[in-house]
C-alpha cells in the first residue's frame, strides 16, 4: 500500500474512533462517577499500551526513559490522565455531550497563547483573531444562543470544560521537553498517575461496581480515547508524506461526533451548538490556513 494511502487509512481510523468517544463518555458516566471512570479507563489504557510496546519489543525503554526524567513524568502523569480526565469527565457529567465536546476543541486555540509566556514563542496576529472568534463561539454555546443576555445555562460545567483545555495545553507544553519514544512516554504518564488516581478514589469514594456493561463502556474509553487511537494517529503522522494532509482530518471529528451524539444518545443538536462550534472550527481553520497561504506567497515571491 502506498505511504499516502496508509497514512490516510491510519488517520481516518483514528478520527473515526475519536468521534465516538464523546458518546462513550456519557454512556460510561451512567455506570461510574468521573473519578471511577478515570480509574477504569487508565488501567485499560495502560494495559493496552504495555501490550503494544511488548509487540514492538520496546519494554526495555520503559525503565530507561523513566530514569532519565522522573520529574517530567510525574508532572505529565498528574496533568494527564489524572487531572485532565477527571475535570473533563466531570464536565461531561454536568453538560450535554454536544456542549462539552465543542468546548474541548478550544484547546488548540489556547495552546499558542500559552506558548508565548511558557515557551517564549512569538504571538501571531492570527492567534488573537482565532481566539476572539473561538471564544465568541464558547459564549454562544454557554448561553444557549442568548448572546445579549449572557445567562449561562451551567456555569460550573462550562468552567470545567474550559479548565480541561487549560490542563491539556499545560500537558502538551511540558511534554515538549520529552525526547523519548511517544508511546513509552504516554504509558509512563499513566503508570505514574495510577497510584494518585487509586489513592484519591479510595479516600473519597467507593471502588466502582464492575458490571459487564460498565466494564465494557469504561474499557472502550480507555482503549479508544487514551490508548489505541493515539498510536494510530502517531502511525498516520509517521507514514504521511505531508503532515498537513493528515492533521486536517481532525476537522471531520466534531461533525462525526455530533452524528453519534444525536443518533446514539438521542440529544437534539441545538442551533446554538452548531453556531458556536462553527465559530470554533472556523477559528481553527484560519489559524492553520492563513500562515500556510502566507508562506506559499513568500516562497513564490522568492
Amino acid at each position: 500500500m502506498k505511504t499516502s494511502y496508509l497514512a490516510l487509512a491510519y488517520g481516518l481510523g483514528a478520527v473515526l474512533l475519536w468521534s465516538t468517544v464523546a458518546t462513550a463518555f456519557k454512556i460510561a458516566l451512567g455506570f461510574f462517577s468521573p473519578l471511577q471512570l478515570v480509574f477504569v479507563a487508565t488501567i485499560t489504557s495502560a494495559s493496552v499500551l504495555l501490550l503494544i510496546l511488548a509487540l514492538q519489543r520496546k519494554l526495555a525503554l520503559i525503565s530507561r526513559q523513566f530514569r532519565q526524567a522522573p520529574w517530567l513524568y510525574l508532572q505529565t502523569g498528574i496533568l494527564n490522565p489524572f487531572l485532565y480526565y477527571l475535570v473533563l469527565f466531570k464536565a461531561y457529567d454536568l453538560l450535554p455531550a454536544q456542549q462539552a465536546l465543542s468546548l474541548n476543541y478550544t484547546w488548540a486555540i489556547l495552546l499558542p497563547l500559552l506558548s508565548v509566556p511558557m515557551l517564549r514563542q512569538k504571538l501571531r496576529r492570527i492567534d488573537l483573531i482565532a481566539a476572539l472568534l473561538a471564544y465568541s463561539g464558547v459564549v454562544i454555546i454557554a448561553t444557549g444562543g442568548n448572546f445579549a443576555g449572557l445567562q449561562f445555562e451551567n456555569p460550573f460545567g462550562i468552567l470545567l470544560g474550559l479548565t480541561s483545555t487549560l490542563l491539556w495545553c499545560l500537558y502538551w507544553i511540558i511534554n515538549t521537553r520529552d525526547k523519548g519514544d511517544p508511546v513509552v512516554s504516554l504509558l509512563l504518564s499513566f503508570l505514574v498517575a495510577l497510584p494518585f488516581i487509586t489513592l484519591t478514589l479510595v479516600l473519597t469514594q467507593p471502588l466502582p461496581t464492575l458490571t459487564l456493561h460498565g466494564v465494557l463502556a469504561g474499557a472502550y474509553v480507555g482503549l479508544f480515547e487514551m490508548g489505541v487511537t493515539f498510536v494510530l494517529w502517531l502511525m498516520a503522522l509517521k507514514s504521511a508524506e505531508r503532515t498537513a494532509s493528515v492533521s486536517n482530518l481532525v476537522f471531520l471529528s466534531p461533525v462525526l461526533s455530533m452524528f453519534f451524539i444525536a443518533a446514539i444518545l438521542g440529544e437534539t443538536i441545538e442551533r446554538a451548538t452548531i453556531y458556536g462550534l462553527s465559530c470554533i472550527l472556523l477559528a481553527l481553520l484560519l489559524q492553520q490556513l492563513l500562515p500556510y497561504i502566507k508562506s506559499r506567497r513568500m516562497r513564490r515571491a522568492l
